[in-house]
Protein backbone atom coordinates (compact mmCIF):
# COMPACT_ATOMS: atom_id res chain seq x y z
CA UNK A 1 0.00 0.00 0.00
CA UNK A 2 1.44 3.44 -0.82
CA UNK A 3 0.09 6.55 0.02
CA UNK A 4 0.01 8.91 -3.26
CA UNK A 5 -0.55 13.14 -3.32
CA UNK A 6 -3.59 12.79 -6.21
CA UNK A 7 -6.98 13.33 -5.31
CA UNK A 8 -10.15 11.49 -7.04
CA UNK A 9 -13.99 11.32 -6.70
CA UNK A 10 -15.49 8.36 -5.06
CA UNK A 11 -18.53 9.37 -6.92
CA UNK A 12 -17.27 9.35 -10.56
CA UNK A 13 -15.38 6.07 -9.72
CA UNK A 14 -19.07 4.63 -8.40
CA UNK A 15 -20.65 5.80 -11.67
CA UNK A 16 -18.16 4.94 -14.21
CA UNK A 17 -17.56 1.07 -12.64
CA UNK A 18 -21.34 0.77 -12.58
CA UNK A 19 -20.82 1.14 -16.58
CA UNK A 20 -18.60 -1.58 -16.18
CA UNK A 21 -19.96 -3.78 -14.80
CA UNK A 22 -23.43 -3.09 -17.48
CA UNK A 23 -21.31 -4.09 -19.74
CA UNK A 24 -19.93 -7.51 -18.63
CA UNK A 25 -23.64 -8.33 -16.57
CA UNK A 26 -26.91 -7.75 -19.08
CA UNK A 27 -28.73 -8.17 -15.65
CA UNK A 28 -26.87 -5.14 -13.69
CA UNK A 29 -29.91 -2.27 -13.24
CA UNK A 30 -29.72 0.74 -11.70
CA UNK A 31 -32.42 3.10 -9.67
CA UNK A 32 -31.64 6.76 -8.49
CA UNK A 33 -34.56 9.21 -6.72
CA UNK A 34 -33.74 12.16 -8.97
CA UNK A 35 -30.32 12.50 -8.20
CA UNK A 36 -28.57 10.94 -10.62
CA UNK A 37 -26.04 13.82 -11.63
CA UNK A 38 -24.98 14.44 -8.23
CA UNK A 39 -24.82 10.62 -7.07
CA UNK A 40 -23.25 9.64 -10.75
CA UNK A 41 -25.68 7.10 -11.54
CA UNK A 42 -26.30 9.07 -14.58
CA UNK A 43 -23.27 7.92 -16.07
CA UNK A 44 -24.55 4.47 -16.21
CA UNK A 45 -28.10 6.07 -17.32
CA UNK A 46 -26.73 7.94 -20.21
CA UNK A 47 -24.53 4.41 -21.63
CA UNK A 48 -27.43 1.90 -20.37
CA UNK A 49 -31.26 4.03 -20.84
CA UNK A 50 -33.54 0.82 -20.62
CA UNK A 51 -31.64 -0.26 -17.51
CA UNK A 52 -31.39 2.79 -15.58
CA UNK A 53 -34.47 4.09 -13.14
CA UNK A 54 -35.41 7.88 -12.07
CA UNK A 55 -37.80 7.40 -9.56
CA UNK A 56 -38.30 10.85 -8.80
CA UNK A 57 -38.01 11.65 -5.06
CA UNK A 58 -39.91 8.86 -3.67
CA UNK A 59 -37.22 6.97 -2.41
CA UNK A 60 -39.67 4.70 -0.56
CA UNK A 61 -41.10 4.19 -3.96
CA UNK A 62 -36.94 3.27 -5.09
CA UNK A 63 -36.59 0.77 -2.62
CA UNK A 64 -39.75 -1.24 -3.06
CA UNK A 65 -38.97 -1.55 -6.61
CA UNK A 66 -35.32 -2.63 -6.07
CA UNK A 67 -36.80 -5.23 -4.00
CA UNK A 68 -39.07 -6.31 -6.98
CA UNK A 69 -36.28 -6.36 -9.78
CA UNK A 70 -34.11 -8.35 -7.47
CA UNK A 71 -36.62 -11.12 -6.44
CA UNK A 72 -36.56 -11.30 -10.86
CA UNK A 73 -33.30 -12.44 -11.08
CA UNK A 74 -31.84 -8.48 -11.14
CA UNK A 75 -28.25 -7.03 -10.01
CA UNK A 76 -29.29 -4.12 -8.33
CA UNK A 77 -27.92 -0.92 -7.28
CA UNK A 78 -29.94 1.75 -6.03
CA UNK A 79 -28.82 5.41 -5.17
CA UNK A 80 -29.51 8.94 -3.56
CA UNK A 81 -27.68 11.06 -0.87
CA UNK A 82 -26.95 9.17 2.08
CA UNK A 83 -29.69 10.95 4.37
CA UNK A 84 -32.72 10.64 1.88
CA UNK A 85 -32.22 6.82 2.18
CA UNK A 86 -32.63 6.96 5.68
CA UNK A 87 -36.39 7.52 5.09
CA UNK A 88 -36.77 4.36 3.58
CA UNK A 89 -35.92 2.07 6.83
CA UNK A 90 -39.30 0.06 7.22
CA UNK A 91 -38.79 -0.79 3.01
CA UNK A 92 -35.10 -1.89 3.03
CA UNK A 93 -36.19 -3.69 6.81
CA UNK A 94 -39.17 -5.51 5.31
CA UNK A 95 -38.47 -5.80 1.50
CA UNK A 96 -34.71 -6.20 1.12
CA UNK A 97 -33.66 -6.83 4.67
CA UNK A 98 -35.97 -9.62 5.56
CA UNK A 99 -36.27 -11.50 2.22
CA UNK A 100 -31.76 -11.31 2.31
CA UNK A 101 -31.95 -9.87 -1.56
CA UNK A 102 -29.39 -8.53 -3.90
CA UNK A 103 -29.75 -5.19 -3.51
CA UNK A 104 -26.77 -2.84 -3.20
CA UNK A 105 -27.58 0.45 -1.88
CA UNK A 106 -24.97 2.91 -2.49
CA UNK A 107 -25.66 6.31 -1.04
CA UNK A 108 -23.29 10.02 -1.53
CA UNK A 109 -23.07 12.76 0.34
CA UNK A 110 -22.34 11.31 3.60
CA UNK A 111 -21.05 13.06 6.59
CA UNK A 112 -20.34 16.66 7.11
CA UNK A 113 -18.17 16.69 4.01
CA UNK A 114 -21.45 17.70 2.21
CA UNK A 115 -20.72 21.40 3.42
CA UNK A 116 -22.59 24.36 2.96
CA UNK A 117 -25.74 22.15 3.00
CA UNK A 118 -25.78 22.05 6.17
CA UNK A 119 -27.10 19.59 9.17
CA UNK A 120 -30.07 18.70 7.25
CA UNK A 121 -28.19 16.76 4.83
CA UNK A 122 -24.83 15.88 6.42
CA UNK A 123 -26.12 12.49 7.70
CA UNK A 124 -23.62 11.05 10.59
CA UNK A 125 -25.68 7.94 11.95
CA UNK A 126 -26.49 5.91 8.65
CA UNK A 127 -24.17 3.53 9.47
CA UNK A 128 -25.36 2.67 12.52
CA UNK A 129 -28.53 2.47 11.45
CA UNK A 130 -27.72 -0.12 8.59
CA UNK A 131 -25.65 -1.83 10.46
CA UNK A 132 -27.97 -2.83 13.34
CA UNK A 133 -30.44 -4.73 10.07
CA UNK A 134 -30.53 -8.02 10.12
CA UNK A 135 -28.07 -9.51 6.75
CA UNK A 136 -26.97 -6.04 6.10
CA UNK A 137 -23.39 -5.21 5.24
CA UNK A 138 -21.62 -2.21 5.62
CA UNK A 139 -18.71 -0.56 4.04
CA UNK A 140 -16.85 3.00 4.01
CA UNK A 141 -14.81 2.87 1.10
CA UNK A 142 -11.08 4.97 1.89
CA UNK A 143 -10.22 5.65 -2.00
CA UNK A 144 -11.78 5.85 -5.41
CA UNK A 145 -9.87 2.53 -5.88
CA UNK A 146 -11.40 0.67 -2.85
CA UNK A 147 -14.93 2.32 -4.30
CA UNK A 148 -14.10 0.28 -7.80
CA UNK A 149 -12.97 -2.70 -6.05
CA UNK A 150 -16.23 -2.92 -3.09
CA UNK A 151 -18.36 -2.76 -6.48
CA UNK A 152 -16.57 -5.66 -8.40
CA UNK A 153 -16.92 -7.73 -5.23
CA UNK A 154 -20.36 -7.35 -3.88
CA UNK A 155 -21.74 -8.02 -7.95
CA UNK A 156 -18.97 -10.48 -8.46
CA UNK A 157 -19.35 -12.70 -4.99
CA UNK A 158 -22.45 -11.65 -3.09
CA UNK A 159 -26.39 -11.93 -3.23
CA UNK A 160 -27.15 -9.89 -0.15
CA UNK A 161 -28.14 -6.34 0.93
CA UNK A 162 -24.97 -4.08 1.02
CA UNK A 163 -24.91 -0.15 2.28
CA UNK A 164 -22.18 1.57 0.60
CA UNK A 165 -21.35 5.29 1.96
CA UNK A 166 -19.91 7.31 -0.34
CA UNK A 167 -19.39 11.36 -0.24
CA UNK A 168 -19.14 14.31 -2.24
CA UNK A 169 -15.47 15.63 -1.45
CA UNK A 170 -12.56 13.96 -3.51
CA UNK A 171 -10.03 12.17 -1.65
CA UNK A 172 -6.75 11.15 -1.75
CA UNK A 173 -5.98 7.91 -3.11
CA UNK A 174 -4.46 5.52 -0.48
CA UNK A 175 -4.40 2.07 -2.17
CA UNK A 176 -2.45 0.41 -5.12
CA UNK A 177 -4.20 0.25 -8.50
CA UNK A 178 -3.94 -3.34 -8.02
CA UNK A 179 -5.65 -3.51 -4.71
CA UNK A 180 -8.35 -5.95 -4.04
CA UNK A 181 -11.13 -6.02 -1.47
CA UNK A 182 -11.77 -8.84 0.75
CA UNK A 183 -14.55 -8.50 3.33
CA UNK A 184 -13.83 -8.69 6.70
CA UNK A 185 -10.29 -7.61 6.12
CA UNK A 186 -9.00 -4.44 7.23
CA UNK A 187 -5.38 -2.87 5.70
CA UNK A 188 -2.71 -1.49 7.67
CA UNK A 189 -1.67 0.93 6.44
CA UNK A 190 1.14 2.04 8.45
CA UNK A 191 2.59 -0.57 11.30
CA UNK A 192 3.49 1.05 14.72
CA UNK A 193 4.00 -0.37 18.33
CA UNK A 194 2.55 2.20 20.54
CA UNK A 195 -0.77 3.05 20.23
CA UNK A 196 -3.39 1.97 16.90
CA UNK A 197 -5.47 4.42 14.90
CA UNK A 198 -8.84 2.89 13.30
CA UNK A 199 -10.21 4.76 10.47
CA UNK A 200 -12.90 4.79 7.99
CA UNK A 201 -13.18 6.83 4.73
CA UNK A 202 -11.70 10.31 4.58
CA UNK A 203 -10.54 10.27 8.25
CA UNK A 204 -7.95 7.01 7.35
CA UNK A 205 -6.32 9.62 5.70
CA UNK A 206 -6.50 11.97 8.55
CA UNK A 207 -4.97 9.30 10.63
CA UNK A 208 -1.80 8.44 8.54
CA UNK A 209 -0.87 13.04 9.06
CA UNK A 210 -1.64 12.51 12.54
CA UNK A 211 1.12 9.44 12.67
CA UNK A 212 3.67 11.55 10.85
CA UNK A 213 3.45 14.39 13.33
CA UNK A 214 3.30 12.01 16.12
CA UNK A 215 6.59 10.04 15.34
CA UNK A 216 8.52 13.39 15.66
CA UNK A 217 6.83 12.83 19.30
CA UNK A 218 8.25 9.82 19.99
CA UNK A 219 4.70 8.04 19.08
CA UNK A 220 4.94 5.00 16.92
CA UNK A 221 1.31 4.73 15.94
CA UNK A 222 -0.37 2.12 13.53
CA UNK A 223 -2.87 2.95 11.31
CA UNK A 224 -5.61 0.70 9.59
CA UNK A 225 -8.26 1.43 7.51
CA UNK A 226 -11.40 -0.32 8.87
CA UNK A 227 -13.52 -0.15 5.72
CA UNK A 228 -15.58 -2.66 6.50
CA UNK A 229 -17.76 -1.67 8.81
CA UNK A 230 -19.78 -4.64 9.54
CA UNK A 231 -18.80 -7.49 9.59
CA UNK A 232 -16.11 -6.37 11.36
CA UNK A 233 -12.18 -7.75 11.38
CA UNK A 234 -12.08 -8.50 14.91
CA UNK A 235 -8.98 -10.16 14.55
CA UNK A 236 -6.69 -7.31 13.42
CA UNK A 237 -8.59 -5.26 16.43
CA UNK A 238 -7.63 -7.83 18.65
CA UNK A 239 -4.13 -7.94 17.72
CA UNK A 240 -3.48 -4.35 17.53
CA UNK A 241 -4.73 -4.01 21.03
CA UNK A 242 -2.49 -6.64 22.42
CA UNK A 243 0.48 -5.43 20.45
CA UNK A 244 0.23 -1.93 20.86
CA UNK A 245 -1.88 -1.72 24.17
CA UNK A 246 -4.25 1.13 23.04
CA UNK A 247 -6.57 2.28 20.64
CA UNK A 248 -8.30 5.28 19.28
CA UNK A 249 -10.81 5.18 16.22
CA UNK A 250 -11.65 7.85 14.01
CA UNK A 251 -14.64 8.80 11.60
CA UNK A 252 -16.71 11.12 10.37
CA UNK A 253 -19.87 9.87 11.97
CA UNK A 254 -21.38 10.02 15.30
CA UNK A 255 -19.32 8.07 17.71
CA UNK A 256 -22.58 6.26 19.06
CA UNK A 257 -23.15 3.11 16.94
CA UNK A 258 -20.45 3.57 14.48
CA UNK A 259 -16.79 2.48 14.07
CA UNK A 260 -16.00 3.20 17.55
CA UNK A 261 -18.29 0.96 19.12
CA UNK A 262 -17.98 -2.01 17.09
CA UNK A 263 -14.15 -1.43 17.72
CA UNK A 264 -14.72 -0.68 21.33
CA UNK A 265 -17.23 -3.77 21.42
CA UNK A 266 -14.56 -6.03 20.10
CA UNK A 267 -12.37 -5.02 22.78
CA UNK A 268 -14.69 -5.19 25.70
CA UNK A 269 -15.30 -8.35 24.90
CA UNK A 270 -12.00 -9.76 23.55
CA UNK A 271 -9.02 -8.16 24.70
CA UNK A 272 -9.76 -5.32 27.14
CA UNK A 273 -7.44 -2.00 26.70
CA UNK A 274 -8.57 1.46 26.23
CA UNK A 275 -10.30 2.75 23.38
CA UNK A 276 -10.87 6.70 22.55
CA UNK A 277 -13.79 7.01 19.94
CA UNK A 278 -12.80 10.45 18.07
CA UNK A 279 -16.28 11.24 15.59
CA UNK A 280 -19.40 13.58 15.88
CA UNK A 281 -20.21 13.34 19.64
CA UNK A 282 -24.08 13.62 19.66
CA UNK A 283 -24.67 16.95 18.12
CA UNK A 284 -25.77 17.59 14.33
CA UNK A 285 -23.95 19.41 12.01
CA UNK A 286 -23.61 22.59 10.33
CA UNK A 287 -23.13 24.44 7.18
CA UNK A 288 -19.54 25.25 6.26
CA UNK A 289 -16.96 24.62 4.23
CA UNK A 290 -16.77 20.95 4.08
CA UNK A 291 -12.60 20.51 5.20
CA UNK A 292 -13.04 23.54 8.24
CA UNK A 293 -15.79 21.54 9.26
CA UNK A 294 -13.72 18.80 10.38
CA UNK A 295 -11.55 21.58 12.54
CA UNK A 296 -14.86 22.78 13.87
CA UNK A 297 -15.99 19.79 15.30
CA UNK A 298 -12.56 18.65 16.57
CA UNK A 299 -12.01 15.67 13.49
CA UNK A 300 -8.73 17.30 12.35
CA UNK A 301 -5.35 16.72 12.28
CA UNK A 302 -4.40 18.59 14.69
CA UNK A 303 -7.32 17.14 17.28
CA UNK A 304 -5.88 13.57 16.26
CA UNK A 305 -2.37 14.40 17.68
CA UNK A 306 -3.74 15.89 20.87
Amino acid sequence: MIVQAASESLREAYGNELVSLGKKDPNVVVLDADLSSSTKTGIFGKEFPDRFFNMGISEQSMVTAAAGLALSGKKVFASTFAVFLMRTYEQIRQSVCYNNLDVKFVTTHAGITVGEDGATHQIIEDMGVMAGLPHMSVIVPVDSVETRSVLQYVHDRTNTPYYIRLTREKFPVLNDRDYEYVPRRSVTFKDGSDLTIIGCGIMVSFALKAAAKLKSKGIDARVINMSSIKPTDSAAIVKAASETGRIMTVEEHSIYNGLGSRVAEVVGEEYPVPVHRVGMRDTFGKSGKSWELFDYFHLGVPDLVR
